[in-house]
């Protein structure tokens, strides 16, 4: 694979959207998002952190608009984005562990920005990751607990850390530059 064929990194994958007004990106999120669509979506989204069922959890983020594979497991507490759920895709057999986050959005000074995540087939996000918005995460990858992801995990790799890094199978350098 040449540097060419290498997909955008996330921030090419994020819209930018200007702030109206002198205040900041927040102040003015009743222009991005419909308030009512959002208090639903927190109902929602409390109900899925809360539930033992993974049955019901599927369900529900499927009313809220995010794309769920069969068996995928949602851990308790994990928070899918509550303004923009529509924008995660969380495939088959995949594993959100216990309190991680998804965010479809930043909120910052002058723009906020959204981005679409992906998660692939038989991913395992640890207990507490958070996943930034505009990011990849190929199938068999790994995140681990604690993790900040802040840019596209290969396929079947392993990434920990805050920002998360690759980390090497046995320890070596070697091993960890084969996972980038």
């Amino acid at each position: 694979m040449t540097a060419s064929d290498d997909p955008p990194p996330r921030h090419a994958r994020v819209e930018r959207h200007a702030t109206p007004g002198p205040r900041n990106s927040l102040a003015h999120w009743t222009a991005a998002r419909n308030p009512i669509r959002v208090a639903i979506n927190y109902v929602v989204v409390w109900l899925i952190r809360i539930s033992p069922s993974l049955r019901l959890k599927r369900w529900l983020l499927r009313r809220i608009g995010v794309t769920v594979g069969d068996g995928v497991s949602w851990g308790l507490e994990a928070t899918p984005d509550v303004f923009w759920p529509d924008l995660i895709t969380v495939r088959s057999d995949a594993i959100v562990g216990y309190d991680a986050t998804i965010l479809c959005h930043e909120f910052l000074q002058d723009e906020y920005r959204t981005g679409e995540v992906v998660v692939g087939e038989r991913v395992m996000i640890g207990a507490g990751a958070i996943i930034l918005p505009g990011v990849e995460i190929g199938p068999d990858a790994r995140i681990a607990a604690n993790s900040l992801v802040t840019r596209d995990v290969p396929s079947g790799a392993t990434v920990a850390g805050v920002p998360a890094e690759p980390m090497g199978r046995g320890g070596t350098d070697r091993d960890a530059a084969n996972l980038e």
